[in-house]
Order: C-alpha cells, then sequence, then structure tokens
C-alpha cells in the first residue's frame, strides 16, 4: 500500500524510480543513456524550480520573497503591530485577512469583532485584502482566488498548503510574516525533497482524507520527510479530482514536512479557468531526470477507508481492522491517552462505546479546510440520501457541516445537496474553522466525536484534562463519517456501503466575493486610522539577552511529543491574542498549571535585577550563587550581570499549530529559553528564536529536574560566535556540567536573540 524508499531515488519520466544505490549508474545509462549527478538531478524537480524563481540568496541558503501573505483573525493583529513596531509603512505584496477562527464572537463581548474591523482598516490603510467572517476560511479563499502554478505563499497557519494548485506554500509564525511586511527574507537552508509517488486509482467510498492519514501514519513517527518538500508525482495524480487532491494536499502539514507541491495538468487548468484565473496556469513537472532525498509510494487502489484515534493523525487503523480488533485496539488507546494526557484519575473509559457487536460514536463533523471541500459534502451526501431516505436520528448522535466557503455553499445549494443533507436530519453551519480547534461543536464530556477536520490532539475541543473534562476526536474521511451517521452512529466505513456517487460540475460565482470582499491591494490609504479596539494592544518591551544567564527549570515534560495546543491551549483563549500579556495568563496552562506561578515568579526576580536590587537578596538566589561562586573560575561573577530567566524543558516540543503565542506568550512570562531533545517542527523553533527565547538541544544524559537552576557564562558571546557546543553548568544539590547546543543558526537569528526579539532587531538595525 505505501512503501517507503531506504535511500535517496532519481525519478525517471515523472514515473520510474531508481534507487541511489550502487547500480544507479548504470540503470540511469541503460534507461537515459549516461549518468546524472545528484547535484544536476536535484535541479530537475518542481521545487527547484519554484524555489529558484523566488530565492536572492545563493543555491544552499535560500532568502525567499513570497507572492503572498495570508493570515486569520487569531494571529493578524500580532503580525501587523509587530510590522508596525519594526517600521512598515505599506504592504509590499497582497496580504489575505480572513475572519475564519473567532467569527462566531461568542466570547469576550466585543473583543472578537473589534479584531475584524481592526482588519479592515489595516487592509484600506497598508492596501490588503479584507474577507469578512462567514464568508470562507483562510484556504479555501486563497484556493480560490490566489493560488497559481509556480507561486509561493506564506501563512501564518500550520495548514498553509497550496500545493495541489501548483503553489509552494508555508505556515510559519507571525514573524516570519512581518519580516515579509517590512521588506525581508524568508531564509532556510535549501529543503530535501521527497517524492510522493502516486499510483493506481481509489476504490469507491475511499475519500482524501483516508489517503492522507494513510500516508501521514506511514511517515510521521519515523520522522521521514520532517523539514522536507513532498512533491506529489506519478500516473496517479490525473486519477484525483482537484478537490480530492486538495483533500490530501492540506494534511501533509500532519506529516511535520515544510511544505507540498504536485504536478499539475489540464484539471488544474480548469479549476482555474472556472475562477476566472486561467493565466494563473501553467504545466509544472519534473524533468526527465530529477532526483529526490526520499520516495513515498502510494498505491492508491490499495487504500483503505481509516480512522486515526485520539490523540493524533498518525494514530491510524483501518476501519475494518479497528472492527475487527476493537477491544485491543481501544485498550491500547486509552493506556496510550492516559500517558499523553498526564491527569491520573481521569475517567478514560472507551471500550464502553463497544456494545451489540459495533462501535458508537456520539457525534459527526464535516468542516473547514480538509473536509468542507464541494466534493466531500456531495459524496456525503450520496450516502445519506443513497440509502433510501437515511436519518441520522433524534437521539444523542448529531452531525454538522460546515461548507468551506460561500461559493461552495452555493453550488451545494443550487445542486439540491443541502436539501438531502438537512432531510438527513444533519444542521448546516457556514464557513468556520472552529471545529478544528475547539470552538465549534465541542462534544460532551466523554463524548467520541467523529471528524473531517485537520487534528484531533488533546486539550482541543474543549477537553480541560486538568479540570476532569475530556472528549475524544477522530479523524475520518466525510464519506465514512456519512456512512456512520446513516448507522445512527454506528461505525461504519464507506466502502462497506453500495451507493452511487454523482460528481456535479461546480461553477464558481464571482459575485459572492467581489460584492463582499475589500481588495485594496496597490492602494493603501496612508492617512487612513486603525481602528483599535480595548483588546487590542502593543508588544511589551522585551529585554536584550544578557551576557550570563541563570535559568530555573519551571517546567518539565516527559511525554515523546508536546503540541502548541499543549504550550498554550486553542478554544476560548484565542480571543485574547490581540492582548499578549492576557492571552500570556493561559500559558501551559492545561499541561501544567503550575507553570504560570513559577514562571512569574522568577521574573519578579528579574525584574527586581533590572531595578538595580540585589538578586541574593531572595534566600534561594543567594544559595545558587553561592554554589556558583564555590567554583574557583566564577569566584567573583556579579549577580547583577547575570540575566535571570525560566526555562521548560520537553522532549520534542512545538508539533501541530504554527501559532508564535506559544512561543511569545513564554516571553512575557520571563522564559528565556527552551530545552529540548528536538524541536517537533521548523515553525515552533522559529517562533521561539524570533521572540528571543534560545532554542537549546540537549545533548548530554540529563541531569536536571523541576526547579534546578543552570548557569550559563558567556552565553551572549557564545551565541554570537557561532560556538556549536555550549557549556551550562547545573545548579542542584551539586554543580555539574553538561553541553548544550543551538543547532544551525543564520546571523540574523543570533542577532535576534542577542537583541531580544524580532521587533528589538529591527529598532536596533
Amino acid at each position: 500500500m505505501i512503501e517507503l524508499y531506504d535511500t535517496g531515488a532519481y525519478l525517471i519520466d515523472g514515473v520510474e524510480i531508481v534507487p541511489d544505490d550502487e547500480e544507479a549508474s548504470a540503470k540511469l545509462r541503460q534507461k537515459i543513456g549516461r549518468e546524472v549527478s545528484c547535484e544536476e538531478a536535484r535541479k530537475g524537480t518542481i521545487t527547484y524550480l519554484i524555489l529558484s524563481g523566488h530565492n536572492s540568496g545563493d543555491e544552499k541558503n535560500l532568502k525567499i520573497r513570497f507572492d503572498s501573505l495570508t493570515s486569520h483573525d487569531i494571529t493578524y493583529v500580532g503580525i501587523i503591530q509587530t510590522a508596525r513596531a519594526s517600521g512598515m509603512e505599506r504592504f509590499p505584496m497582497p496580504f489575505v485577512m480572513t475572519n475564519c477562527h473567532n467569527s462566531l464572537c461568542a466570547v469576550g463581548g466585543t473583543i472578537n469583532e473589534d479584531d475584524h474591523m481592526f482588519a479592515l482598516s489595516a487592509a484600506k490603510k497598508y492596501g490588503g485584502i479584507y474577507v469578512p467572517p462567514h464568508l470562507a476560511v483562510i484556504h479555501s479563499y486563497n484556493r480560490e482566488k490566489m493560488a497559481g502554478c509556480g507561486k509561493m505563499i506564506l501563512g501564518s497557519d500550520s495548514h498553509t498548503r497550496y500545493g495541489a494548485l501548483g503553489t509552494l506554500a508555508v505556515g510559519e509564525g507571525g514573524g516570519e510574516l512581518a519580516k515579509q511586511l517590512i521588506g525581508r527574507t524568508y531564509d532556510i537552508p535549501y529543503p530535501d525533497v521527497v517524492a510522493i509517488l502516486l499510483t493506481g486509482k481509489p476504490r469507491k467510498g475511499v475519500g482524501p482524507h483516508d489517503v492522507a492519514l494513510s500516508i501521514i501514519a506511514a511517515v510521521f513517527d519515523k520522522g521521514y520527510v520532517k523539514n522536507k518538500v513532498m512533491e506529489f508525482v506519478g500516473d496517479g495524480v490525473a486519477n484525483l479530482f482537484v478537490d480530492y487532491r486538495n483533500g490530501i494536499d492540506v494534511m501533509t502539514t500532519e506529516t511535520a514536512c515544510w511544505s507540498s507541491i504536485w504536478k499539475t495538468d489540464d484539471k488544474i487548468c480548469e479549476y482555474l479557468k472556472m475562477r476566472g484565473r486561467e493565466e494563473d496556469y501553467k504545466e509544472l513537472a519534473p524533468n526527465a531526470v530529477a532526483y529526490y532525498e526520499g520516495v513515498v509510494r502510494v498505491n492508491l487502489s490499495e487504500i483503505e477507508p481509516c480512522i486515526a484515534m485520539p490523540f493524533h493523525p498518525s494514530h491510524v487503523y483501518a476501519i475494518r481492522e479497528f472492527q475487527k480488533n476493537a477491544a485491543d485496539i481501544l485498550a491500547q488507546v486509552e493506556e496510550d491517552g492516559i500517558k499523553a494526557v498526564g491527569i491520573p484519575g481521569l475517567d478514560f473509559r472507551l471500550q464502553h462505546k463497544f456494545r451489540n457487536g459495533g462501535f458508537f460514536v456520539d457525534q459527526a463533523v464535516v468542516a473547514g479546510c480538509s473536509g468542507g471541500i464541494f466534493e466531500n459534502i456531495v459524496a456525503a451526501a450520496d450516502i445519506l440520501d443513497g440509502l433510501y431516505g437515511a436519518s441520522i436520528g433524534n437521539g444523542a448522535f448529531t452531525m454538522s457541516v460546515y461548507p468551506d466557503s460561500q461559493p461552495t455553499y452555493a453550488e451545494l445549494i443550487k445542486n439540491g445537496v443541502v436539501m438531502k443533507l438537512m432531510s438527513a436530519g444533519v444542521v448546516m453551519r457556514s464557513a468556520f474553522c472552529g471545529p478544528c480547534f475547539g470552538a465549534g461543536d465541542t462534544p460532551a464530556n466523554g463524548e467520541f466525536s467523529i471528524r473531517h477536520t485537520t487534528r484531533n490532539f488533546p486539550n482541543r475541543e474543549g477537553s480541560k484534562p486538568g479540570e476532569g473534562q475530556i472528549a475524544f476526536v477522530a479523524l475520518m474521511d466525510a464519506r465514512s463519517i456519512a456512512a456512520t451517521a446513516a448507522h445512527r452512529g454506528r461505525l461504519t466505513a464507506a466502502d462497506e456501503l453500495n451507493v452511487s456517487y454523482s460528481v456535479p460540475k461546480f461553477f464558481f460565482d464571482r459575485r459572492i466575493y467581489d460584492k463582499r470582499v475589500y481588495n485594496g491591494v496597490g492602494k493603501p490609504e496612508p492617512d487612513a486610522l486603525l481602528t483599535l479596539g480595548p483588546n487590542i494592544k502593543d508588544w511589551p518591551q522585551i529585554p536584550s539577552l544578557a551576557d550570563d544567564l541563570l535559568l530555573k527549570v519551571v517546567c518539565y515534560i516527559t511525554d515523546p511529543v508536546t503540541t502548541t495546543d499543549e504550550l498554550l491551549p486553542s478554544g476560548e483563549t484565542s480571543s485574547y491574542r490581540s492582548n499578549p500579556l492576557r492571552l500570556a495568563e493561559f500559558t501551559l496552562s492545561r499541561k501544567d498549571p503550575a507553570y504560570l506561578a513559577r514562571a512569574k515568579a522568577v521574573h519578579r526576580l528579574e525584574e527586581r535585577r533590572a531595578k538595580g536590587l540585589n538578586p541574593t537578596d531572595d534566600a534561594e538566589l543567594a544559595k545558587v550563587y553561592e554554589k556558583i561562586g564555590a567554583m574557583p573560575v566564577y569566584a567573583s561573577i556579579n549577580p547583577m550581570r547575570v540575566g535571570i530567566g525560566s526555562t521548560i524543558y520537553a522532549h520534542k516540543p512545538g508539533d501541530g499549530s504554527a501559532r508564535e503565542q506559544a512561543a511569545s506568550c513564554q516571553r512575557l512570562l520571563g522564559t528565556s529559553a527552551n530545552l529540548a531533545r528536538e524541536y517537533a517542527t521548523k515553525r515552533y523553533r522559529s517562533n521561539l528564536i524570533n521572540w528571543g527565547v534560545v532554542p537549546f538541544l540537549v545533548e548530554d544524559e540529563i541531569s536536571f529536574k523541576l526547579d534546578d537552576y543552570l548557569f550559563l557564562p558567556e552565553i551572549k558571546k557564545a551565541i554570537a560566535e557561532s560556538s556549536g557546543s555550549i557549556k551550562a553548568y547545573v545548579v542542584g544539590n551539586r554543580i555539574s556540567e553538561i553541553r548544550l547546543s543551538v543547532g544551525e543558526l543564520t546571523d540574523i537569528e543570533r542577532r535576534i536573540l542577542i537583541d531580544g526579539c524580532l521587533i528589538n532587531y529591527y529598532k536596533n538595525s
């Protein structure tokens, strides 16, 4: 079904793989009549074509300028505030601001709509694009109006993926968008590229989520495509409709890849032509010979309907396998879930949902950039309508569908799809991302929800384990969700049913956007005033890095992976993302509620030092400095010149969202560094750097624990001089030396860390 190659490989004519082994040269001579070096063949990928067209650096160290930017209403305020503080006077490129996360305006009084009015005023003042609430989710608008073959788009949402439309799109923290807004480049080493070779054709009842989840399951734990580009090629691409490709593509984020790109064809041309953008099409395909650092071979014909069990999109089982071995699988899910949540005594029982020979779920949702796509919703309606007027029933089971845009909704109405769904008992809603991050259709405590959305992490969908609340979310394709709904919650794979699927033609009505979207690109109004609601606050002053640093470990997480949802919960917190200090109060609130008080206590010590008060007046610090001073080389250490900060340790932090606040909130509470074995994503590490949080890697055996101090002498010098290994001392019951590193840093990243944050860097330069 899915095969991962152990080596790099050459791709011949876009379909045939030649592994990079001792026989590669002979095979290449046989097939193309000559040898080809890896270096030459690397330039044969679609990725190289696009990156080289946007790069002002050298071939190994890219400096990229994007064609457009995009953000939504829990990130654009912070981005614009950062750019304003850094000297921005106008948007130098199209900047799309959608309102699809806080569009319900349900929490915090006026503050969410205040953010929307801020975005509209910013679009007028700086020359941007404002998409009103409920009109489209961020990625659907960008697919419909902004993506094009050979383009690059940078977004502040982690699922910024438009590869199926020939666009290399990247999801990053807000700091990277702010850099683009003030004319700076996005700097990154040239990424490895992995071919995703598609063959065959999906079976009836198998949808894009089934394909995406199967790929995620195959590559995530191995880190096979981490921080790389996934390039979709092969004969199987032609067997997929454009919506189907988009549905797979948007989920590549969950593999931890950096970006994705697909070969294009006449179907993409038709998609763009329908939307009045035929000029944005061009054929993209690998050269006759292209080299990839890895290959994932996917036989679409063998993919089965799947379910990704709590609490990660990689926890995938074929529904057939799950039904056969439900007791064993549920026991494993319970065991893994208790470890992931980490709350002793939490009622974490799922096996009682297996009864009368079937597993029964409580809720179903199809929504957002992955689920709310036209073809997914049509297929769901075909299933419910095709089963002779199926009904989801009037019991506890519910189902909601959120079309991804108003143009999609309009077509669903015209084609009679909406009536098919509503007559079965499905509730239709507007374009909204809430079900993806815990602000829409939140389940009841203990309920099991199946969703065609992007994620199913812990601490989402209303779960607050520390308060005894837990909901279970599994990911499934809309087709199997509809099959399950037709059986009133009994888990059912779509390929178990004999259903005739329709393929209605989509007609895009541009008037829906023309009459409501404000497009000020190229027409900034410098004299226009920004609309600033009372919750919209500027970033507080952040200090620069001290010469020496004393860190206290205030949070210690041993989970295999720590998500950004655990670092900063989603859901109700999103309403306060325009107010940095208020938002910071939520940091680690569900994963480690004690972090906030510990971090604040350390921060107060630094604030006292900054005011000229001797840190050794604190009894605990006095003992720490007594131990440090006992080392002859530091006998004359001056505590007044040593910065004091807190730090958190997590084995592998940063999986998931691109939200920069997972880093900035730590910084505002005085957290000066993270300690980790590795970082789950490039974007989280970049967020740490942009907010002046040093992303340390722990090289040695971990010899520190919660409440220990780490002393880092001459840390500023070590970062400035590109020190590979950084000396630190654990100040616990005894002094012990350990080695840390910061990995590869660009010269600009070093300067940002030394200056204390991105805003300071721009002010200083």
